[in-house]
């Protein structure tokens, strides 16, 4: 006799009773729920109204309907019966293709990112020469002549001098797009000391060495010269990519001391000092040292410090050659409230501190948090002109 073969199927808990409270709630639900249009309108008038409020307008002496059981659940049943599943979406309205709806309590303004609301964005138009020259595009003397030259448009338009734009205008350089941020941008400031037998130009027809083949190369805008040298001169020199900061350097009108220290064949005499200090006659007018000082030398070599508030052609050499004395050697030892640091060598560049070029140019020092990194002195950069 063989044994019974068992079954795969798993054991089933045996059913419990059901209570009697269980069993009436199952009759109760297995009742038919059609209901005749009196009926149902009969139980509609007698049913509780819903607002909180409606017991203090409504007649003491009229027959109140029962709150709870199935007249009131039904009533708060058509109450609802309206109301659809997404209507919150219609209340809301639908987003259109490609804009995610908010998410979450609260959801985060346009613009605002994790860390809070963007960057500030200045409202008011400013001139086209300033936002271009904040920008790198060039120097305000430069973009001026480009206005009218007719190589800036506006909107499509020609560009006029002394327009304003802001935000939401777009400009154009020789018909190439110009990315304008109107954000408070910190300018970068770099110190370089020139050596003798470089050219403060980008292209030199005599193929001569630049002083931006050694500079560091900039992601956005370019860098530009806070003066001139000539060929033979040598000392500081400003770098900068803000065109506002580099015309506040230049421009007489702020008359920024530049302070040289010159080597001459000779020694001067007391009325050639005299007429350097009080004004000399050059080709292109008159011109003078606010300072001079005698700084000693030996043999036929003399030094002298001098300083001087304009940066015209060869203007320290001229003035020399029209007392009668040759310069021999010539070099800038300061521009303004910057100082050639002593540790920097020819050929050599470091950046100036942010907070130092924030003060240069006027603007708030941005409140960050001080690292270490910070608190260590400027690194020098000395590099070899790039191949061309």
């Amino acid at each position: 006799m063989s044994t019974p073969r068992k079954s795969n199927r798993p054991l089933r808990p045996p059913l419990k009773k059901k209570s009697d409270a269980v069993e009436i709630l199952d009759r109760r639900d297995q009742r038919p729920r059609g209901r005749s249009a009196d009926e149902q309108g009969a139980r509609d008038e007698d049913a509780q109204p819903r607002r909180r409020d409606a017991h203090l307008n409504a007649d003491p002496g009229a027959p109140r309907a029962p709150r709870g059981g199935r007249q009131g659940r039904a009533a708060r049943d058509d109450g609802n019966a309206g109301l659809q599943s997404d209507a919150h979406r219609s209340a809301l309205g639908r987003p259109e293709r490609g804009e995610r709806p908010a998410r979450g309590p609260g959801a985060r303004g346009q613009g605002a990112g994790r860390g809070g609301p963007g960057p500030t964005v200045l409202a008011e138009p400013e001139r086209l020469q300033k936002v271009l020259a904040q920008a790198g595009v060039a120097s305000r003397r430069e973009i001026e002549e480009l206005v009218v030259a007719g190589r800036i448009s506006v909107n499509g338009l020609p560009a006029s001098l002394g327009q304003k734009i802001g935000p939401g205008d777009r400009v154009k350089l020789n018909g190439k797009l110009i990315p304008l941020r109107f954000a408070l941008r910190i300018p970068r400031v770099l110190i370089y000391h020139k050596p003798e037998g470089e050219i403060v130009s980008r292209d030199d027809p005599e193929g001569r060495p630049t002083v931006f083949e050694r500079l560091p190369v900039l992601r956005k805008g370019r860098w530009l010269a806070v003066g001139r040298l000539d060929f033979n001169t040598s000392g500081l020199l400003l770098f900068t990519n803000d065109g506002d900061l580099a015309n506040r350097l230049m421009h007489p009108r702020y008359e920024l001391d530049r302070e040289y220290a010159v080597r001459v064949l000779g020694e001067l005499t007391e009325e050639q000092a005299r007429s350097l200090t009080e004004g000399i006659q050059l080709e292109d007018g008159s011109a003078r040292f606010n300072s001079l000082r005698d700084e000693g030398g030996e043999g036929a070599n003399h030094w002298y410090r001098v300083t001087i508030s304009e940066g015209r052609n060869r203007e320290v050499r001229r003035m020399f050659e029209a007392v009668g004395l040759t310069v021999s050697r010539l070099m800038r030892v300061r521009y303004g409230p910057v100082e050639l640091p002593a540790r920097l060598k020819r050929g050599m560049w470091m950046e100036m501190a942010e907070a130092d070029a924030c003060r240069l140019a006027g603007v708030p020092v941005p409140q960050r948090r001080q690292d270490e990194r910070e608190k260590r002195p400027p690194k020098l950069h000395h590099t070899t002109p790039r191949m061309r």
